[in-house]
């Protein structure tokens, strides 16, 4: 009943389902804090602390994650809190997410709940561009 089989099984793999084969990530867990500057190569998960700038190729911060510094990436899915400036091309902004700074993006996504306090500001219009959004109604849309 609780015997092994003769035959060797290999675990599977917990991350098969979503990294690709031959790339990479690199995950900063819970209960985790670091202080300073991150840059990275590959796509970076963050679930713990990081004080510092942060950059990569794709990040991804979990519910609890929390970054204090600058964010500067390919692409940005954030549901956790940040207090610093964001730069993507892709950026998706969770319903948990808690962000305090400006945000500079290409293709913007953001779920109902979420919080932001900073100014927007779409690639195009450089980093001096207004930076405002507007309301277009019918009235002054003709």
């Amino acid at each position: 009943m609780f015997s092994k089989s003769s035959k060797s099984r290999r675990p599977a793999s917990p991350m098969s389902a979503t990294v690709a084969k031959g790339s990479s990530f690199s995950l900063i867990s819970g209960g985790v804090s670091i202080n300073g500057d991150i840059s990275a190569s590959v796509d970076l998960h963050i679930d713990g602390e990081v004080t510092g700038d942060v950059r990569c190729v794709a990040l991804v911060q979990g519910s609890a994650g929390q970054v204090t510094g600058h964010i500067h990436a390919q692409s940005a899915r954030l549901a956790g809190l940040v207090d610093g400036s964001i730069t993507a091309d892709d950026l998706v902004i969770e319903s948990s997410a808690r962000i305090t700074g400006d945000i500079v993006y290409e293709r913007i996504s953001i779920a109902p709940g979420s919080r932001i306090d900073g100014r927007f500001t779409h690639k195009d219009n450089g980093p001096t561009g207004g930076g405002e959004l507007k309301l277009i109604t019918a009235e002054n849309a003709a």
